[in-house]
């Protein structure tokens, strides 16, 4: 599922009020971060990393990238060394889950 750009924005207004999580440093993107990130995804679906200014390997979009194609997940922002996730979770018991705002523009 590709995000609508209505959706983005929903994602970015609901990613203010969370903390960072994920942080890559001098050691990118190994299976214990690949791991954490998507554990941390399935219980929360919407995560904020950075990249520590020790990375020389990575800026924060291609991190963002790298990160979401090994979580299976999607980029929603990059701003400076920060970026932010999604991936729904598919636990339909999960009380908080997000609800994307709907395009009736575009079909699903």
């Amino acid at each position: 599922m590709e995000l609508t750009s209505k959706q983005r924005a929903q994602l970015r207004g609901l990613a203010n009020g969370i903390d960072t999580i994920v942080h890559i440093g001098k050691d990118g993107i190994g299976d214990n971060l690949v791991k954490q990130a998507s554990d941390a995804l399935e219980a929360r679906e919407l995560i904020k990393g950075r990249v520590l200014d020790n990375n020389l390997e990575y800026d924060a979009r291609s991190a963002a990238e790298a990160l979401a194609a090994a979580t299976r997940s999607q980029v929603v922002q990059v701003i400076g060394t920060k970026f932010v996730l999604y991936r729904p979770t598919h636990n339909k018991d999960k009380k908080d889950k997000i609800v994307l705002v709907k395009d009736k523009r575009r079909p699903e």
